[in-house]
């Protein structure tokens, strides 16, 4: 596995983008320029503060990590979307327990075809834990696609997988110079389906991770219909710039819940450097899918 990387980090402004060393203070920071009076409460979160005028990074951050749930659950790498342009959204925060946000989003196809606009609509509610990755979610989307051409799309990228007569061993997703090869392109978009479940897992208030670039893969053989391969791709994250490198495990079959497991290097509790999930995720919920 590639050591972790720190480069540089990117240049911060203004007093809204603190350092993530202290995700709760962080957060409070970022909300108390417009935190309502204390008198303003949530009609169906009483004792809560409601946030009048939410930042848009928070409710980005609460739609980018309804997404990766959302690409999860659907496990359909033709399925797979991503934010196009957050609509609205409201917050609460309780100093003891976290932050909940409320935010309706617009998405787009993560492969859009010529001419497409922003298609689907989501509405979901997020809550950050206190200083804990993996947000509770529940998010309801319109559909993207036909479920039949859905099905269609994600039994020929499985045929492809299928039919390479040699696994894959070793590769490295994009190239240097930001290509992805068409051939490589089914590989791409499994990883991408499987780090969104990965990328869901460690999301907190104020960390936000991205796919870098996949590194290596392995196939393996298997003796029922599955595709099975181990991985390691890049982790992105915003805030501190750094690359994590994240080796996953991924079983995948069209039409059924994706399996994944993953060890990610260095990160600072058991709780968030490792994980299983064969199709449940409790207590977070997936609906009009």
């Amino acid at each position: 596995m590639q050591p972790r990387r720190q480069p540089p980090p990117a240049p911060r402004s203004g007093p809204g983008n603190p350092r993530p060393t202290a995700p709760l203070l962080a957060l409070l920071l970022l909300l108390a320029p417009v935190v309502a009076p204390a008198g303003s409460r949530g009609a169906d979160d009483p004792g809560q503060l409601q946030d009048a005028e939410v930042p848009r990074r928070l409710l980005q951050q609460a739609a980018r990590a309804a997404l990766h749930f959302f690409n999860f659950r659907a496990g359909s790498p033709s399925a797979l979307r991503v934010l196009a342009e957050v609509q609205e959204g409201r917050a609460w925060i309780n100093p003891k327990e976290g932050c909940k946000v409320d935010v309706v989003f617009s998405t787009e196809r993560y492969k859009p075809e010529e001419g497409e606009g922003h298609l689907g609509k989501c509405s979901a509610r997020v809550f950050f834990k206190n200083q804990k990755p993996r947000p509770a979610i529940n998010v309801t989307c319109t559909r993207l696609i036909e479920k039949k051409k859905r099905q269609q799309e994600d039994y020929l990228l499985y045929k492809q997988m299928k039919q390479l007569k040699n696994p894959l061993e070793t590769v490295s997703i994009p190239d240097n110079h930001g290509h992805i090869d068409p051939s490589l392109r089914p590989i791409w978009d499994l990883a991408f389906l499987g780090s969104s479940y990965v990328m869901w897992e460690m999301t907190t208030q104020v960390s936000h991770y991205y796919l870098a670039q996949l590194t290596s893969v392995r196939q393996w053989k298997t003796n029922d219909d599955t595709i099975d391969f181990d991985y390691t791709v890049l982790l992105h994250e915003l805030s501190t710039q750094e690359i994590i490198p994240c080796r996953i495990h991924l079983v995948w079959y069209p039409g059924k819940p994706l399996k994944v497991k993953y060890h990610c290097q260095e990160l600072q509790t058991p709780e968030e450097a490792s994980g299983t999930e064969e199709g449940s995720a409790v207590p977070t919920e997936l609906s009009n899918f």
